[in-house]
């Protein structure tokens, strides 16, 4: 339950900062990947927003 509520203002904060409700709007970047190997196939997928020299990404 901690963790999930974590997450949610992590995203909350994205959120914010994508939309321009504090100042200009930060374009957000994703990512996604797909791969293979011995132990069989596998992917993933994120999220991130840099400004300056702060950068947050949230993947899975």
């Amino acid at each position: 339950m901690q963790i999930l509520r974590v997450v949610l203002l992590i995203s909350a904060g994205v959120v914010l900062a994508g939309c321009g409700a504090d100042g200009e709007p930060i374009q957000p970047t994703m990512s996604a990947n797909i791969g293979v190997g011995s132990s069989g196939t596998y992917g993933a997928v994120g999220v991130g927003l840099r400004r300056g020299g702060l950068g947050v990404f949230l993947g899975l």
